[in-house]
C-alpha cells in the first residue's frame, strides 16, 4: 500500500497543500524555506508512532500565520492511503481506516477541544477568547466518503477514532538532514543494525554457540595475570567503601554472558586496501551514510520476506548529503528499488537529473503567505511524448530550473556564458543574486518548458530569450537530409503571466555586437587566434566615436562587424567565443535591449 494523496491545512509554510502522490519513490523538491521538511513533519503527525504526543500538541510556530487561534480554527493533515487490498496483513491494519472500498483514511486534527467547543456553543466562551489551553489534538480514520478533508469544518466531528496501537504496526523510519549517522551506528537503540539481528530470528541452538564463546573468552581475559590483579584491587576498594551489607564481587570481563549483552556489543568492522578490521568512526560522513542506509535496506527486505510488514515508509531528508555525485545516484537508486513507498526532499540536481518527472513534487515560493505545491507532470498539461522529452531534457544542469525561483531559458552555452556576465557589469544585476538560473537547453524547443511555468505547475516567471530566427545554434542550413527541420514554436503562443518572450531580430552573436561591446569582442578575438577580426572591430569602435554619423551609418559601419563576429564564432565554436567574451567583460559599456527587458521582468516585484 503506499500514501496516494495528502492534503495539508493551516500547518506551518502551508495555508492549503493538496499532493497527489504514486507509489515508489516521490522527490520533493524547491528553494530552501518552501516547507519541504514541513510536508515530511505533516505525514509523521498522522501515522508515525514513534513521533513524540509532545510534537503533536502544536506550538504556536507549527500554526500557520494567517490563524489567529483566539477565534476557533484548525490544523488538518489528512492521508489517503490505496492499494491494500488482497494483502492479508495491510488489510487487518487500514480495514477499520477505510472511508470506500478501497481507500483508507487518516485525519490528524489540532482544534478546539469538546469542552470548548461546548462552551462556545452556550456562550461561556466566546469568539476571540481562546488560547492554545482550549486546543487539543486528535487522529481520526475513515469518515463520510462524500466529504473531503479540504472542506471540513473545525466544528465537524469525522470518522472514528484510531487506536494508537494500531500504528506500531505501519513502519515510519524517518532520516533528518541533519543526521548523526555515528552515533545512530554506535547506539544499540537507534542502529539499524540492531533491528537487522532482531530480524534474522537468530536459532536457540545458535545463541546459545556464541554465549558459550563470550563465556570462554570472559574467562581467558579474566585469567590473564594483570586483569586479574586489577580486578582484585577493585574488588578490595569496593568492600571497604561498602562493608558488609552491601558488598558484592567484582570481576572483569567483555561483557555480562547473555546473548543481549552480545548484540549491544557487536561493531561494524570495516576493512578496505589501506586498513583492516576499523571503526565507522574513521570513515568518512558520506560513506557513513550509505553504510546506514544499507543496513536499513536489508532490513526491510528481511521485513517483508517475514511476511510481518503491515506497511512502511521511507521519509528522507536530503539524500545527498556528505555524498559524491556518483554515490548520490547509487543510494537513490538503490531506494527507487525498493517495494514500498519512500518520500524525499532533496537539493540534488544529481538525483531530480535521474528521477521520473512523474515522481516531483515542487513547492514554490509566491511572496504571499501560503507556498505553492504542484506534481509537474500530472499539473502542466503535458502529453506522454513531452514528458519523455523532459525527462530526457533535464539532467544535472537544466533541471536547476526546477529549484530555481526564477528562470531565463536561453538557447545554448553562448548565451550562458555571456549574458549574465555582462548584465552584472553594464546594468549591475547580478542574476544569481536576484534567485535567477540561466538555463540552456541546447535547442529550440521552448514550448515543452513553458508549458512548466503555470499557475498549476511552476508559478515562477520564467523568461525565454532566444534568437530571431530560431533556427538551432549548430544547424547547418547547407546539408540535406531526408527531412526538413521542423518548424519552431510560435513563441507568442508561449506567453502568459509566468512566460514572457524576449527576441532579437537575428542571432545572439550579431545582437551582441553593439557599439558597446566592441572593444570586449576585439580582446576576444586577440585571444582565440583571429587577429584580423579583432582589428576591424577596432577600427569599426573608433569610426562610430564621431557623434556626427547617423543612424543609417553607424548601421553600415556595424553590420559588417556582426557577420564578422558571427563567422568568427562559428569558425571557433560559438561556446567558446562567448566564453573568451565573458573575460572582457570590463571592456563593455552597453547590452542589447532585449536581454535588458528580459533581466528587468524578471526581477521586478
Amino acid at each position: 500500500m503506499y500514501i496516494n494523496r495528502i492534503l495539508i491545512r493551516n500547518f506551518r509554510s502551508f495555508e492549503i497543500l493538496d499532493l497527489p502522490l504514486g507509489p515508489g519513490t516521490t522527490c520533493v523538491i524547491g528553494e530552501n524555506n518552501t516547507g519541504k521538511s514541513n510536508l515530511l513533519h505533516a505525514i509523521r503527525l498522522c501515522i508515525d508512532s514513534t513521533l513524540s504526543s509532545a510534537y503533536r500538541s502544536l506550538a504556536p510556530n507549527d500554526i500557520h500565520s494567517t490563524v489567529d487561534i483566539s477565534h476557533p480554527n484548525q490544523v488538518l493533515v489528512a492521508l489517503e492511503i490505496t492499494d491494500f487490498q488482497g494483502k492479508i496483513n495491510e488489510e487487518a491494519l487500514v480495514g477499520a481506516w477505510q472511508f470506500k472500498p478501497g481507500k483508507a483514511r487518516l485525519i490528524y486534527r489540532y482544534r478546539p477541544k469538546l469542552s470548548a467547543r461546548e462552551d462556545l456553543e452556550t456562550g461561556d466562551l466566546k469568539a476571540g477568547e481562546l488560547t492554545r489551553e482550549d486546543y487539543h489534538w486528535e487522529i481520526t480514520a475513515g469518515g463520510d466518503p462524500a466529504l473531503d478533508p479540504a472542506e471540513i469544518e473545525w466544528d465537524e466531528d469525522v470518522g472514528s477514532s484510531i487506536r494508537f496501537g494500531d500504528l506500531q504496526s505501519f513502519l515510519v523510519v524517518f532520516l533528518p538532514a541533519l543526521r548523526d549517522v555515528e552515533s545512530d551506528l554506535r547506539q544499540f537503540r537507534t542502529s539499524p543494525l540492531a533491528r537487522l539481528i532482531d530480524a534474522m530470528e537468530i536459532d536457540l541452538s545458535e545463541q546459545e554457540l556464541l554465549l558459550d564463546a563470550l563465556r570462554k573468552a570472559n574467562a581467558e581475559i579474566a585469567a590473564a595475570p594483570t586483569i586479574s590483579k586489577i580486578a582484585d584491587v577493585i574488588d578490595a576498594s569496593f568492600k571497604k567503601v561498602t562493608g558488609p551489607a552491601f558488598s558484592m564481587d567484582v570481576g572483569l570481563g567483555l561483557a555480562e554472558p547473555s546473548f543481549q549483552a552480545i548484540i549491544r556489543a557487536l561493531r561494524i568492522l570495516l576493512s578496505n586496501a589501506a586498513m583492516e578490521n576499523f571503526d565507522p568512526t574513521s570513515n568518512g560522513l558520506g560513506l557513513n551514510n550509505i553504510l546506514y542506509v544499507s543496513i536499513l535496506i536489508e532490513y526491510f527486505h528481511k521485513r517483508l520476506a517475514q511476511q510481518k510488514s503491515a506497511g512502511q515508509i521511507i521519509l528522507f531528508e536530503e539524500p545527498e548529503a556528505h555524498l559524491h555525485p556518483q554515490l548520490q545516484l547509487t543510494l537513490f537508486k538503490a531506494l527507487q528499488e525498493l517495494p514500498f513507498q519512500s518520500i524525499l526532499t532533496t537539493h540534488s540536481t544529481h538525483i531530480t537529473a535521474n528521477a521520473a518527472l512523474s515522481s516531483y513534487v515542487a513547492l514554490t515560493q509566491t511572496g504571499a503567505p501560503a507556498v505553492a505545491s504542484a506534481v509537474p507532470a500530472h499539473t502542466a498539461d503535458l502529453d506522454e511524448g513531452e514528458i519523455q522529452d523532459l525527462e530526457r531534457y533535464l539532467d544535472a544542469t537544466r533541471s536547476n530550473l526546477l529549484f530555481a525561483r526564477k528562470v531565463m531559458l536561453v538557447e545554448g552555452p553562448a548565451e550562458l556564458f555571456l549574458i549574465p556576465a555582462l548584465l552584472k557589469q553594464v546594468n549591475g544585476i547580478d542574476l544569481e543574486r536576484e534567485g535567477v538560473s540561466v538555463i540552456p537547453i541546447y535547442g529550440v524547443h521552448f514550448d515543452v518548458y513553458a508549458k512548466l511555468f503555470s499557475e498549476d505547475a511552476l508559478p515562477k516567471k520564467c523568461a525565454i530569450v532566444s534568437d530571431g530566427d530560431l533556427k538551432p545554434s549548430d544547424a547547418d542550413p547547407d546539408l540535406d537530409g531526408e527531412d526538413d527541420i521542423p518548424p519552431p514554436p510560435n513563441l507568442s503562443d508561449l506567453e502568459s503571466d509566468y512566460v514572457q518572450v524576449f527576441a532579437c531580430k537575428t542571432t545572439f552573436e550579431r545582437a551582441v555586437t553593439i557599439e558597446g561591446t566592441l572593444q570586449m569582442l576585439a580582446r576576444a578575438a586577440d585571444d582565440i587566434g583571429a587577429p584580423i577580426v579583432a582589428g576591424k572591430l577596432r577600427e569599426g569602435a573608433e569610426a562610430l566615436d564621431d557623434d556626427s554619423l547617423d543612424s543609417a551609418a553607424r548601421a553600415a559601419i556595424l553590420n559588417p562587424l556582426r557577420k564578422s563576429v558571427l563567422n568568427t564564432a562559428k569558425r571557433f565554436g560559438k561556446a567558446r567565443f562567448a566564453q573568451i567574451a565573458a573575460r572582457h567583460v570590463d571592456q563593455a559599456t552597453d547590452v542589447p535591449k532585449y536581454l535588458t527587458n528580459a533581466a528587468e521582468w524578471l526581477i521586478e516585484k
